[in-house]
C-alpha cells in the first residue's frame, strides 16, 4: 500500500482555473451570487449572458469545496420516482417537476458545449447495480415510469450488468442512458471562465461575513469589501452558515470520502467499466464508483466528519475496491479527498425565496452536478422576471429540521447502522 495521499485526483488533472482574487473595493452590480459552485457559476452565466451585472464571492479557493470534489456523476432525476413525484406535486405540477429533473443532464452537456468547457466529459450512460435480488423489484418499476414518460432507461440482466461494470458483484440493475461524467473541478473552472467572458465579475476567499438591506437592495459585506446589488443569490448549499441560519437548517451535511486507484493495468483496463459509465449501487450505504480519464477507479462512499480521510476511514473504500473488483488486488491507492454532500428532510433539493429578491436554491442529495446545473438556471430565469409558476420546479417555504443541532449525531449512527446492515447481508448475497 502506497502512503495516504490527501489530495483530489481532480485537482491534480484539473484545466486550469481562472485567475482571481479577493474582494478588496466596494461595487454595485444588479445581483450578487454568495457560492461559487455549480448553481452559483450556472446562475452567473445565464444572467450575464442576458445581459445582467453580475458579481459572484466565493469563500474559498475556486472548486476547494463539493462543486470541485464530488464523483463527477452527472445523473437524471431525483431520489424519487417519477409517479411518486407526481403525486406528490400533484399531476400538472407533478409533470413539469419530473420533465425539469429529466433533462437535468442535457443542461450540463449543453453548457459544456455551448461554452467550450474541457472537462473530459463523456455521456455514455448511467448505472444502478443492484446488490441483492430483492433490490430489482424497484429498480424494474423505475425503468418503467421513466420509459412510459419516453426516457431510455432499462432493466440489465445479470450477464449485461456483468459486461458493463466488469464485476461479478451485482445481479443485473439499471441503465440510464441519459447520464455521463465529468471532471468535476474542469467544469468548475469552466463555468467560472464563462462568467469572466460574459462580463461577470468572481472574487475568491471573499466570505460574506453580513449581508443586510439596504437602500440599493442588499449589501453583501466581506471582511475588505462590499457588493450593492438589488438582488442576492444565496447558492452555498452544505457549506450554508451563519447568514440566514433558518436556510442552513433545512439541509444536513453529510460527509463522503473518496479513493482513487494507481492506473488500472492495460490488460485489465478493457475489462472494468468498458463503456465508460459510472455506477452508484443499491447498498444501504451505497458505493457509487467510475473510471476517469487516466484509467484509474474512483470509488465513494460515505465518510466520516473529520477535516481529512485517514487510513483507518478509508479500509471501507478500500474493502469496496476488493469486494466489486478483486481482479484489481493489490493496486495501490493514490489519491485521498473528502467533503460534504447536503441532504434534505424529504430526499429533494428546494428552491426558494426567502425574501423580496433573496434567492437560494440547495439540497442535491447527491446529484448536485446535474440538478445544481439546472437550479442555476431556473434562478437565473426567475431572476429576469419568469413566473414561479412557469419554472417547471416548485418554489417552496423554508421548513427547518427540528433538533438539527443533534443532525452530525444522527448521521454517525446511520452510517454506522447501514454499514452494519450492509456487513451482515454481504456473505448471503
Amino acid at each position: 500500500m502506497s502512503p495516504l495521499t490527501l489530495q483530489s485526483l481532480w485537482s491534480a488533472t484539473a484545466i486550469a482555473g481562472p485567475a482571481t482574487g479577493e474582494l478588496t473595493s466596494s461595487r454595485r452590480a444588479d445581483v450578487v451570487i454568495i457560492g461559487a459552485g455549480y448553481t452559483g457559476l450556472s446562475a452567473a452565466v445565464h444572467l450575464a449572458e442576458a445581459g445582467r451585472s453580475v458579481v459572484v464571492l466565493e469563500s474559498t479557493a475556486l472548486g476547494e469545496r463539493a462543486s470541485g470534489l464530488n464523483g463527477g456523476q452527472v445523473i437524471a432525476g431525483v431520489k424519487h420516482d417519477p409517479d411518486q413525484l407526481q403525486r406528490m406535486f400533484g399531476e400538472a405540477r407533478g409533470a413539469r417537476y419530473v420533465q425539469t429533473v429529466a433533462r437535468a443532464p442535457d443542461t450540463v452537456f449543453e453548457l459544456i458545449g455551448r461554452l467550450g468547457i474541457e472537462c473530459d466529459a463523456l455521456r455514455s450512460g448511467w448505472l444502478q447495480p443492484a446488490a441483492s435480488e430483492e433490490a430489482l423489484p424497484a429498480l424494474a418499476a423505475r425503468a418503467e415510469q421513466w420509459r412510459r414518460r419516453g426516457d431510455r432507461v432499462e432493466l440489465v440482466s445479470r450477464e449485461q450488468m456483468q459486461r458493463l461494470t466488469g464485476s461479478q458483484r451485482y445481479c443485473g440493475g439499471l441503465f440510464d442512458a441519459r447520464g455521463g461524467t465529468v471532471q468535476p473541478l474542469s467544469y468548475v473552472r469552466g463555468l467560472a471562465h464563462a462568467v469572466l467572458r460574459f462580463g461577470g465579475e468572481l472574487f475568491t476567499h471573499s466570505p460574506v461575513v453580513r449581508l443586510a438591506r439596504c437602500a440599493g437592495g442588499y449589501r453583501a459585506e466581506t471582511p475588505r469589501g462590499e457588493v450593492t446589488a438589488s438582488t442576492v443569490i444565496l447558492a452555498t448549499n452544505a457549506y450554508t452558515g451563519s447568514l440566514n441560519p433558518r436556510l442552513r437548517r433545512t439541509v444536513v451535511a453529510v460527509p463522503s470520502f473518496q479513493v482513487a486507484t494507481a492506473p488500472i493495468p492495460s490488460q485489465l483496463r478493457s475489462q472494468i467499466l468498458p463503456g465508460g459509465q459510472a455506477a452508484s449501487d443499491t447498498c444501504r450505504l451505497l458505493r457509487y464508483f467510475r473510471t476517469d480519464a487516466g484509467g484509474r477507479l474512483v470509488m465513494g462512499t460515505r465518510g466520516s466528519y473529520a477535516a481529512a480521510p485517514t487510513a483507518h476511514m478509508a479500509r471501507h473504500h478500500y474493502q469496496a475496491v476488493r469486494e466489486i473488483y478483486p481482479q484489481l488486488a493489490g493496486l495501490d491507492f493514490d489519491y485521498h479527498w473528502g467533503g460534504f454532500v447536503a441532504m434534505t428532510a424529504d430526499h429533494l433539493p428546494h428552491l426558494h425565496e426567502l425574501a423580496p429578491n433573496l434567492l437560494a436554491a440547495l439540497g442535491y442529495n447527491g446529484r448536485g452536478v446535474a440538478m445544481a446545473s439546472v437550479m442555476g438556471r431556473l434562478l437565473a430565469q426567475r431572476v429576469l422576471g419568469m413566473p414561479a409558476e412557469e419554472l417547471g420546479f416548485p418554489v417552496t417555504a423554508v421548513h427547518p429540521i427540528r433538533l438539527h443541532a443533534f443532525s452530525r449525531l444522527g448521521v454517525r449512527a446511520t452510517i454506522q447502522y447501514l454499514r452494519l446492515r450492509d456487513s451482515l447481508e454481504r456473505p448471503r448475497r
